[in-house]
């Protein structure tokens, strides 16, 4: 028979992040593997979504969104992220922030060029960049403050470097890039004439007073940047599947061609729903961020009693931890072992580095979790020092 696939997914195999749930629910364990993110959406929410289906909000929307919710999304864009945004022309509502970064990747990749990643990275950036057939660079963030080495990124720049892939806060180990990076790398990014492509799904969920910073805010960056989030993380929606992209006009005008192209459109009545969500009040986001901050420290502790050495995050709510002085082999028997011995799901590190070495000694953690299903699932962390003596 003739070669049937091509050759833009050789190599694509299920995620460690989907083994790993669907090993957790074999055996009726808890979750900290996959962003399921299981907490309840605010009431306003939900009933503004019953209600546009009540109404019967059920056909085809704009190729880019509904009025009202570009415009809802332009003003947050402007006054929480400080980026100039019109959402006449320059707000596109995805089917998730996935479906963001896949409509980015297939306009502005051709097989071959070049883009900048940062290690380690989530999955999923890096095999929609695969299935594209970009030659992929990559710049190591180090262990414990997630830094970068300056003269590394600078390295990896060129003229063929089309765009670099910036994801603050971040999956997996949940740095949060400071005002000076993001100045340095716009800095090359001018310099190499070259987009940047922001993923800032997590920008609500921050720690320890920090601020987020939007790259496409930053001098000479709003007609090179490509600005990526959505409603998943911050309201617990993960399975609605609404995200959004900020683009200067000329690229939203093709970008919001191909997400015609690619799905139509978001679901018309869940646009109408996420509305509501602009109108929650300040407290629901420092509430948020009290609640996965007490959540992190939780997480932290329990791995530090197991005998593990966590690296704290500075947002999103995943964490890298070393299982170093435990004594498992590698980082799939650390995952194996740890869901047969204590019933509770992480993901092994290796997922998250292009040499699976640099991750072989880490597991990632996620803690949004209902609380009373993190307290057992810390309780059954911490005492796997026991049950691995």
């Amino acid at each position: 028979m003739k070669k049937l696939f091509a050759e833009r997914i050789e190599g694509l195999a299920q995620s460690d992040i989907r083994r790993m749930s669907l090993e957790c629910a074999r055996v009726n364990g808890i979750n900290l593997g996959q962003g399921i993110c299981d907490q309840p959406i605010e009431p306003i929410i939900k009933q503004a979504a019953i209600q546009a289906i009540r109404e019967d909000r059920s056909i085809y929307t704009r190729l880019d969104g509904i009025d009202e919710l570009r415009q809802r999304i332009a003003r947050k864009v402007r006054e929480y992220n400080g980026i100039p945004c019109d959402p006449n022309g320059e707000v596109i509502v995805n089917v998730g922030s996935t479906g963001s970064f896949v409509t980015a990747c297939l306009a502005f990749i051709n097989p071959g060029d070049e883009v900048i990643l940062f290690s380690p990275f989530y999955g999923y950036h890096l095999n929609i960049l695969k299935v594209c057939q970009a030659s992929l660079k990559y710049v190591t963030l180090r262990p414990p403050d997630w830094s970068y080495d300056a003269q590394a990124l600078e390295a990896v720049f060129s003229g063929k470097t089309k765009f670099i892939l910036v994801n603050t806060p971040s999956n997996p180990c949940g740095k949060v890039f400071t005002r000076d990076e993001l100045t340095h790398i716009a800095d090359l990014c001018v310099k190499h004439d070259s987009l940047c492509v922001t993923d800032e799904i997590y920008e609500y969920i921050l720690y320890d007073g920090r601020r987020h910073v939007s790259p496409g805010s930053l001098p000479g960056m709003a007609d090179r940047t490509i600005t990526i989030s959505g409603f998943s993380k911050t309201y617990a929606m993960t399975g609605w599947r609404l995200g959004y992209t900020i683009a200067p006009r000329p690229f939203a005008e093709k970008l919001a061609i191909l997400n015609d192209l690619i799905n139509v459109c978001a679901p018309s009545p869940l646009q109408h729903g996420v509305v509501a969500a602009f109108d929650l009040p300040e407290s629901y986001y420092t509430d948020m961020r009290r609640d996965y901050q007490v959540k992190r420290d939780m997480t932290v502790e329990a791995c530090r009693a197991a005998g593990m050495t966590p690296y704290p995050p500075q947002g999103a709510y995943y964490m890298l931890a070393d299982f170093s002085e435990i004594g498992f082999k590698d980082d799939q028997e650390a995952a194996r072992v740890i869901l047969e011995r204590s019933g509770v799901a992480v993901i092994p590190g290796s997922s998250f580095y292009p040499d699976p070495k640099d991750g072989r000694r880490q597991i990632r953690l996620c803690y949004a979790k209902k609380m009373h299903d993190l307290e057992e699932a810390c309780r059954r962390i911490r005492a796997l020092k026991t049950v691995l003596a």
